[in-house]
């Protein structure tokens, strides 16, 4: 077989420790005495070497949390010496690495895999609170050293903040830097008009130094429905 069409889909030498393959996969090496990879149950693709996976548990108060927020987070561990892919259907991946003092606050549904020493939970984002039905605004917080992948349904924008304050339709935001301001603004009742609600329209706001980072699409699980 001319293997020459495909040639260029091939593998390449991990230039890190999470590396895209193309703008859909995530490709993580993983080796003995380094943390293992948390990743979303079902993400794996392929591996190479010898991997082991396990599913995780959060513990109690944390599946309790989840039940209450509907961020129903199902992680597996993956541990061992080898190359692991990961993809979710089909959606664009972005890759960061977090350093020391630094945090991400990311949609529970649009994490895809982050390195296992990196401290996470579910949480409230202060801010926006009142502004939304429910029990507010809650996301997977993400602090530490390391990496981190995330999906985006289409190829994000990254937003800078602390040029000047920023304000995103709630229904494509994906994530942000945890040392951004955090608020909403409220329109003119022009709802079918500024975004994609019915009823009054309202963004969120940021300012202050980190990033925010926005999809071309909205998320499909409505958890930003406003009151109108």
């Amino acid at each position: 077989m001319d293997q020459q069409l495909i040639a260029a889909y091939g593998q390449t030498a991990p230039q890190a420790r999470m590396s895209a393959h193309g703008n859909k996969i995530c490709r993580v090496n993983i080796q003995p005495g380094a943390p293992g990879v948390l990743a979303k149950q079902g993400a794996m693709i392929a591996y190479e070497g010898y991997i082991r996976f396990a599913g995780y548990g959060q513990g109690a108060q944390r599946r309790v949390t989840s039940g209450i927020t509907g961020e129903r987070m199902q992680l597996m561990s993956c541990t061992g010496q080898g190359d692991v892919y990961f993809a979710d259907y089909g959606a664009d991946v972005a890759i960061m690495q977090l350093n020391p003092g630094e945090g991400l606050s990311v949609n529970a549904s649009n994490i895809l895999a982050f390195d296992e020493n990196l401290e996470h939970r579910i949480k409230m984002v202060s801010g926006v609170t009142a502004k939304f039905s429910g029990n507010g605004l809650f996301n997977m917080e993400l602090s530490g050293q390391g990496w981190v992948a995330i999906t985006t349904r289409g190829t994000p924008v990254v937003l800078n903040p602390s040029e000047r304050e920023t304000y995103v339709d709630p229904d494509a935001l994906v994530a942000w830097s945890t040392s951004l301001k955090v608020g909403t603004k409220r329109s003119m009742r022009l709802g079918g008009i500024v975004g994609r609600g019915s009823g009054e329209a309202m963004q969120v706001s940021f300012k202050g130094n980190g990033f925010v980072v926005v999809q071309p699409a909205e998320d499909a699980t409505d958890r930003f429905h406003v009151r109108g």
